[in-house]
């Protein structure tokens, strides 16, 4: 018998002469540190009401962290279900010692999606509906995947199988899928895998470092026929960043240039959703490149770092903040750059560019939405780049996402074609801007719009 501690897990395991050791749960660490469970508790707040598997030790400064930060703020009032991520310090002296298989894994993923030895991914599922049997009167839980791999959108989707079906059946629900996890095939870059998990097959390629830029990494592999119909997730971690920058889109080159820098700031958004999925794409990117400073997708007065990270006694830290609750205005008005979101609609039209304001006006509780800062660019503005991300069309906009497709579920309905939000997308998406042809583009499409439409 011999005792082994990997991360935050201590085993006993009984090791047989001539064989590798067969160690529980070898597998399922491979991707996840461990799932947890927070509730909400009339008398402790946020509080952790399950992890699994039994054996993980998180610190309690680890576990406080997991609490606050698996809930979005009270001022955000997120009903209904809502995805989020953020990212937190492992304890000091609890740091992972990696074996052969992981440093393999790290030699040969991107520098990008390497395995973090010092901090703790978070993807969290959270659902808030109202629930007349609670006391407080309202159901309001989250399941939350900690990982060292910043797969977020692998684990995104899984939590979108996984957590609906745990709050209805709970623990039983959780016990086998963690069992099924840990039978999955270990995360190697450039291969594709086939991760099986309540009747479905995730599909994912991990990339590798030797794949050349701008490829596709499922074209690169060849596809497997399963059966069921294998879910396809295109790729493990890249986010949809038009989605994620369309309010700042015409700033998108000062931005690369501040995230490339290093530069401190902050994003003020309305939910943990729109705050983490926008520090996330920041941070992203300038890839190939690894962003080297901390960042905290989504980020509470709670923290255990709030302290270092709101002191006025020196400079603010290099580090890339999202936060949601009000109190931050004040609290960060020395920073020199925070970039305030306001509610991102999903129509088929291109939310108002918010414009570059100065500091100074960072003052009040109600700031509107804008990029605080008085950085000067060192490049000019590629004004063609810009135009072709603004370049999105209407009729595209109304298509399900190809994610929303899947042959165990009916066809997603195609959004329907509104003529007013159609018009409004002409003045940055219309024909003036690649046709020769000058003249009153809008105007004409106005005519057109007025008369009655006849379909056969």
């Amino acid at each position: 018998m011999e005792l082994l501690e990997t991360g935050g897990r201590t085993r006993t395991v009984k090791r047989c002469s001539g064989s590798g050791p067969a160690l529980p749960w070898d597998r399922f660490s491979a991707w996840l540190e461990c799932v947890c469970v927070v509730t909400f508790d009339l008398e402790l707040g946020q509080a952790i009401e399950l992890v699994y598997p039994h054996d993980m030790r998180l610190t309690e400064k680890e576990k406080t962290s997991i609490c606050y930060l698996s809930f979005p703020d009270s001022y955000s009032g997120c009903l209904g279900d809502t995805q989020f991520s953020f990212r937190i310090r492992q304890t000091m002296g609890h740091k992972l010692s990696m074996n052969g298989d992981e440093e393999t894994y790290n030699r040969d993923a991107p520098v990008v999606l390497q395995r973090d030895r010092a901090h703790y991914y978070g993807f969290v599922y959270f659902r808030q509906v109202k629930d007349s049997t609670v006391k407080r009167g309202y159901f309001q839980k989250s399941l939350v995947l900690i990982s060292r791999l910043p797969f977020v959108n692998l684990f995104h989707s899984l939590l979108q199988l996984v957590a609906p079906e745990y709050f209805e059946k709970l623990e039983p629900c959780l016990e086998a899928v963690c069992n099924e996890v840990d039978q999955w095939p270990a995360p190697v870059p450039g291969k594709l895998l086939s991760l099986p998990v309540m009747g479905v097959v995730i599909q994912v390629r991990i990339p590798s470092r030797k794949d050349k830029l701008g490829t596709s990494p499922l074209k690169q592999a060849n596809q497997e026929n399963l059966l069921p119909a294998p879910m396809v997730i295109p790729t493990v971690n890249e986010l949809d960043l038009f989605g994620c920058f369309q309010s700042i889109l015409i700033h998108i080159q000062m931005l690369w240039e501040l995230m490339l820098l290093g530069e401190p700031l902050i994003v003020m958004a309305t939910s943990p959703k729109i705050s983490s999925d926008t520090v996330l794409a920041l941070t992203s990117c300038i890839a190939p490149l690894r962003y080297c400073c901390d960042y905290r997708p989504y980020f509470t007065i709670h923290d255990t770092e709030f302290k270092e990270y709101t002191t006025r006694t020196q400079a603010p830290p290099n580090v890339t903040l999202g936060v949601t609750n009000p109190f931050f205005i004040k609290t960060f008005q020395h920073w020199p750059h925070i970039i305030r979101i306001g509610e991102v609609r999903m129509s088929g039209d291109l939310p108002k560019q918010i414009k570059v304001k100065k500091l100074m006006k960072l003052r009040t509780l109600d700031t509107k939405p804008g990029i605080y800062t008085s950085y000067k660019t060192f490049l000019h503005k590629d004004k063609t780049l810009i135009k072709r991300l603004l370049k999105e069309r209407y009729v595209a906009s109304l298509m399900p996402l190809q994610r929303t497709i899947t042959a165990w579920k009916n066809p997603p309905q195609i959004r329907p074609f509104i003529k007013e939000e159609f018009m409004k997308t002409l003045e940055y998406a219309g024909p003036q801007l690649t046709s020769v042809q000058k003249g009153d583009w809008i105007g004409l499409y106005r005519i057109e719009a007025r008369r009655p439409q006849k379909f056969n």
